[in-house]
């Protein structure tokens, strides 16, 4: 899928940036400098209002354990996850590597997806679906969020999410907002496929897969904004 420049300045607009926004990094932030906050303290900027996990809102299931060796839970993005794409200078777009262990013995697929509840819609913002994951997967390399991917596993659909397209987005927090908590999450589920195609919204898919979850954990990457 050829990235539309439309899309991509659509989605900008939705984030309250703007293709080519002005990102300035100073030694305050916590993506620049490699500063970590843990996943509990937002005591920085006021725009962050302490938003409950967004998951604690759905069916409770068993978790399981997930890690990363590219972002550490409870601390900030490197900057390489961020978004290029979304003019943040030095952001790359590039997909985290993730590993998991320890779901139940009845999970037929998995659905990996990155989501921040606290983007300026009234919805929040998907920044990765991937969907039809085998169950015999236990880790995505890093970068495998790519468009046209060959390293995701045979059958797993990446969905083009809000932004509309369908490959890893960054982080892209306006300037000036504050703490973002991205959720990298990792569903089990109890079916194999979820029968629903690339152009599925993120809030469908996990509408239709909440009858099939059965286990879920996530990673929470608290990410500061650059400051105004």
């Amino acid at each position: 899928m050829k990235i539309s420049k439309l899309r991509t300045t659509a989605a900008a607009v939705a984030l309250g940036l703007g293709v080519g926004a002005a990102y300035t990094f100073g030694a305050g932030s916590a993506a620049a400098s490699g500063a970590s906050a843990a996943a509990g303290d937002h005591g920085g900027p006021s725009r962050h209002h302490d938003l409950p996990n967004p998951y604690e809102f759905l069916p409770k299931v068993p978790s399981f354990r997930a890690y990363s060796t590219t972002a550490h839970n409870g601390h900030p993005l490197p900057l390489a996850q961020w978004s290029g794409i979304f003019g943040v200078p030095g952001g790359k777009d590039i997909s985290p590597e993730l590993s998991w262990y320890g779901f139940p013995k009845q999970t037929k697929s998995f659905v990996v997806s990155m989501y921040d509840p606290e983007a300026p819609t009234q919805a929040g913002f998907f920044h990765w679906i991937v969907e039809n994951i085998p169950a015999t997967t236990t880790s995505l390399p890093e970068n495998a969020g790519t468009l046209d991917s060959t390293t995701l596993p045979s059958g797993a659909i990446q969905l083009e999410g809000d932004a509309g397209m369908d490959r890893y987005i960054g982080a892209a927090p306006p300037v000036g907002s504050g703490i973002h908590d991205y959720y990298i999450t990792i569903t089990a589920l109890d079916e194999p496929t979820t029968g629903l195609g690339a152009t599925t919204s993120g809030a469908l898919l996990n509408f239709e897969i909440d009858s099939h979850t059965i286990a879920r954990a996530s990673l929470v990457f608290p990410t500061v904004a650059p400051a105004k």
